[in-house]
């Protein structure tokens, strides 16, 4: 079973559903899991409540929102690959640092602990500023895959980077090969 991490980019969380909806349509079984906030947070881009709806009926699971239910993810029900999608740069951050406060960054932790492949699509504004040196060193740390980026808006937001959503298949399967699609940045 594939592990599927909802953070709080509000922006790019419709294709990040439509993703792990293609992942199902290749018949992989997903966990989704979600940040507290993705979870109760109603945006200008939807409601919670229907977020929540449209990823269970689409999975066939409950969510796995609280760090408690995202625990046991490592050690007592493993899975092969974790991919968090979108990722933001807070949650990046946490992970780098080894913060876990989060069920996502739970279940990251969780998860690395076990040597098992983690898949980031990130997507964050302060990717090229003061979270480059989270993005660099969860590059170096053996088993952590990126989805390529690019930057989605140089003018207007010159340190932002999002990640291709639509390489998430191929890069899940490159992931559990072992193998970082490249290039990483486009």
């Amino acid at each position: 079973m594939i592990g599927y991490g909802f953070c709080g980019s509000f922006c790019t969380l419709s294709r990040a559903v439509a993703e792990m909806e293609h992942l199902i349509a290749e018949g992989r079984a997903i966990l989704p899991l979600a940040s507290e906030t993705v979870y109760s947070t109603d945006t200008r881009f939807g409601r919670a409540e229907d977020w929540r709806r449209r990823i269970e009926e689409a999975t066939g699971e409950t969510i796995v929102h609280t760090v408690v239910d995202a625990e046991p993810l490592g050690p007592a029900r493993p899975l092969e690959l974790l991919i968090l999608s979108p990722c933001t740069g807070n949650t990046l951050a946490k992970i780098a640092q080894g913060i876990t406060d989060t069920a996502i960054t739970m279940a990251a932790k969780a998860h690395l602990r076990r040597d098992r492949p983690l898949l980031v699509a990130l997507a964050s504004n302060d990717s090229l500023s003061a979270n480059l040196s989270n993005v660099a060193r969860l590059l170096t740390r053996k088993g952590v895959y990126f989805v390529p980026l690019a930057q989605d808006d140089p003018e207007n937001k010159p340190h932002s980077l999002v990640a291709d959503f639509s390489l998430i298949p191929d890069c899940a399967s490159a992931a559990l090969a072992g193998k970082q699609i490249r290039p990483l940045f486009v």
